[in-house]
């Protein structure tokens, strides 16, 4: 096998560019298993460099059924990355993984891919072929008892992979037509709004924290007395509340109503939202 041939093979196996494929045999003398070990060493080194950089891109994933759905965000640096095969074959196969481990950061990355390495592994693998930063980003799995999952893909890149995802769980008496309706309006409602929490007493103390500094700072040159101050405080926070809740939002179908309205008009017996996950890239 001449130079240019096992320089062939080594890209076809390690799927690295040619000028490293040519360094890697040049360093072991022509020993392809010794080249694609320097490979393997070097990309590590290369993949430990590049996570200093901006991951500001990529897809949301979504996996799993009506009982048990999972969303996973996977970051690299462009666009174009995100529509690459290899990335996209990468992704797909980690949401399923993501969905059997509940969304376990820890179980997910040791867990033992097709190609029989962990899911850490051919992460580094990936940035040292594809060439830039890749992050898995926020995760969750949405499997509560006797609930059913609605999700919603925006902005869709191939398959079960988009830049906004969201699963919403819906509980209710029994299942029917008029419940997926509900659920597949409610999860496009999420994907617009952007709520915080589902209920005004579930939003954090810490995010209204910073909201009230974010008041008091635009209020403080006012000029008006304290007490004056003190109630415009109150009221700007009792709407951020109100905007960012869903259940007290405007419902986006029908901007006259709320959600609390649209829920009871629907009169579904037993109808509660559960829980929900929205995941926006770049967000």
């Amino acid at each position: 096998m001449n130079e240019i041939e096992k320089v062939k093979k080594l890209r076809q196996t390690s799927g690295a560019g040619f000028k490293d494929c040519k360094s890697a045999l040049d360093e072991s003398k022509g020993d392809i298993q010794k080249a694609l070990e320097i490979l393997r060493i070097k990309g590590i080194t290369k993949a430990s460099k590049k996570m200093s950089r901006q991951a500001n891109e990529g897809v949301v994933a979504v996996s799993g059924d009506k009982t048990k759905t999972s969303l996973i965000e996977i970051n690299c640096e462009t666009d174009f990355v995100a529509k690459n095969d290899d990335f996209v074959n990468f992704v797909k196969e980690v949401s399923e993984i993501n969905n059997k481990c509940n969304s376990s950061l820890d179980k997910l990355k040791i867990y033992k891919m097709e190609n029989g390495k962990s899911v850490d592994e051919n992460l580094v693998n990936l940035i040292s072929k594809i060439g830039e930063k890749i992050t898995i980003g926020r995760l969750k799995t949405l499997n509560s008892k006797n609930v059913s999952n609605y999700k919603y893909l925006h902005s869709i890149v191939k398959d079960n992979l988009s830049k906004l995802a969201v699963a919403v769980s819906l509980s209710a008496d029994s299942e029917s037509d008029k419940l997926d309706i509900f659920g597949k309006q409610l999860s496009m409602h999420i994907a617009a709004s952007n709520p915080i929490s589902i209920y005004p007493e579930n939003i954090s103390k810490e995010i209204l924290d910073k909201e009230n500094e974010l008041i008091s700072e635009e209020l403080k040159n006012s000029g008006k007395p304290k007490e004056i101050i003190d109630k415009i405080s109150i009221g700007k926070i009792n709407k951020f509340k109100e905007e960012n809740s869903l259940i007290t939002q405007i419902w986006v179908m029908d901007t006259k109503k709320k959600v609390k309205d649209i829920i009871k008009e629907v009169a579904i017996p037993g109808l509660k939202i559960e829980d929900f996950c929205r995941i926006k890239i770049s967000e």
